[in-house]
């Protein structure tokens, strides 16, 4: 598909009444990170993700005939006007007006909370974009009922990747890959698909608990850090790099190996930091407590033989990645031996989701 296949060509508007959508839709965690990308929210390489359950936004989208020329929305967050958020909110409509030509006719209210805190590492604007971007295409659908199910999300996942670029691997799951890469059938950089093949048992019912490190708002947001690798030294290599783990990657998903998962998984977690401290300018987002817990784990999965990991987002928080049948000890591993170094003792027991759902 093509940016084309998703134009409007719809101009009756007149069978829209004022009413409200309500999306639940999850954040996710990549396995292969995605960091730098083109114009128009264009990786620059090929990522793969989680989808997560426990983590998740809850966006209602209230709209009704515009009341002057220039139209107006409003956005509350955790029950909160918030007028900073705006500028990001306005950025995306414009960027997706011309494939929604109605929102030019409403008025729109954004109520949105959060289960997790927002801005700490954990995939806010994931969560939040796409949420907002299946409560858009839901008026879509009422205009088109002849829109399959298929298209509704296809689309839905481009508008999201319009506002925040991993908001694309929100919309479905439970394995999610963005970026055209030539072994993932039907793969696109316009929008997430659904991870094609056969996934090995080992990983179903896979099981992410977040330690809440820091649960203050980063202090370089994603989007500075994208930026930061249109002149990065080693941005080629990094790229290519990833393009070759998700070869690797999609290998050992079918396979099992929990090993080899284990390596590429934590690779990547640290070649992501990595980038952002050789970049310049140059920035630190792990905290001391982040290096502790990975110590920690390294020497925890020596002794025990067990397929704990990690792996971090763009945040000092530390995402614990571990099969259903290893649960119980690692559970009674991180109230033993972890919690200590997360803030207030706080941490989201997590697992792999299914995607969005409207409510």
């Amino acid at each position: 598909m093509t940016e084309k296949d998703f134009i409007l060509t719809t101009t009756d508007f007149s069978t829209l009444n004022a009413v409200n959508y309500t999306w639940k839709t999850p954040s996710n965690i990549a396995l292969v990170k995605y960091w730098g990308k083109k114009e128009h929210q264009i990786p620059e390489n090929t990522s793969i993700s989680f989808t997560l359950d426990a983590c998740f936004t809850l966006t209602t989208l209230e709209f009704s005939k515009k009341q002057n020329e220039s139209g107006n929305f409003e956005i509350y967050f955790e029950g909160e006007k918030k007028d900073d958020f705006k500028p990001k909110i306005a950025t995306f409509f414009e960027r997706i007006e011309k494939y929604c030509p109605f929102l030019t006719e409403y008025d729109f209210v954004i109520r949105s909370r959060n289960s997790f805190p927002h801005s700490s590492g954990i995939a806010s604007s994931a969560s939040g974009m796409s949420a907002l971007a299946l409560c858009v295409m839901s008026i879509e659908r009422s205009l088109s009922t002849e829109m399959t199910d298929d298209y509704f999300y296809k689309k839905a996942s481009f508008l999201a990747r319009l506002g925040s670029g991993s908001a694309c691997r929100s919309i479905k799951g439970s394995i999610v890959v963005w970026g055209n890469h030539k072994e993932i059938n039907e793969s696109s950089n316009l929008f997430g698909v659904e991870f094609p093949d056969e996934v090995h048992s080992n990983f179903k019912n896979f099981h992410d608990t977040i330690l809440l490190v820091d649960e203050g708002e980063k202090q370089v947001s994603s989007t500075l850090g994208h930026e930061l690798m249109f002149n990065h030294p080693y941005a080629q290599e990094r790229f290519n790099q990833a393009e070759e783990n998700i070869s690797k990657i999609k290998e050992i998903l079918k396979s099992g190996d929990l090993k080899a998962f284990v390596n590429i998984v934590e690779s990547e977690a640290l070649t992501l930091h990595s980038m952002m401290m050789t970049s310049n300018p140059y920035f630190i987002l792990m905290k001391p407590n982040t290096l502790k817990i990975i110590n920690k784990i390294w020497k925890f999965r020596k002794e025990t033989n067990l397929n704990l990991c990690f792996t971090l987002d763009a945040g000092a928080n530390v995402h614990l990645l571990y099969p259903e049948n290893e649960k119980e000890a690692v559970n009674s591993f991180v109230v033993s031996e972890l919690i200590q170094y997360c803030q207030n003792n706080h941490y989201i027991c997590d697992r792999i989701g299914f995607g969005a759902k409207q409510v």
